[in-house]
């Protein structure tokens, strides 16, 4: 791989221009063989994917916990709230259930 870079390298024109590429540069050309030089050294762990797979649930776990722990608490808070909202609410029946007629009611009629 490395020897096939080195005779694209020596294709290109001094100026930086590919002459048998369009739009790739001497630069590019000589990053992308360093690049594949430096990967082609890259060994894998052999339990690099259970790891990471086993970091990955464990997170997801934990978020979906953190979620339903935020979601029960929101609930349990609105509805101490509305408990307490309706506890403060004055127990006298008010104007509307007082019994009282109004001039329109008494016009129609009883009943």
């Amino acid at each position: 791989m490395a020897l096939d870079r080195t005779e694209e390298l020596s294709k290109t024109e001094p100026g930086g221009v590919d002459s048998g590429r369009t739009g790739q540069g001497r630069t590019e050309l000589e990053l992308q063989a360093a690049l594949e030089a430096l990967a082609g050294g890259v060994q894998a762990a052999p339990d690099a994917y259970r790891t990471a797979r086993g970091d990955w649930l464990r997170r997801e776990r934990r978020r979906r916990l953190v979620l339903a722990v935020l979601i029960t608490v929101v609930f349990a808070l609105a509805t101490l709230i509305g408990l307490w909202v309706l506890n403060q609410a004055p127990s006298d029946p008010g104007v509307i259930f007082s019994g009282a007629r109004t001039a329109a009611q008494s016009a129609v009629g009883p009943g």
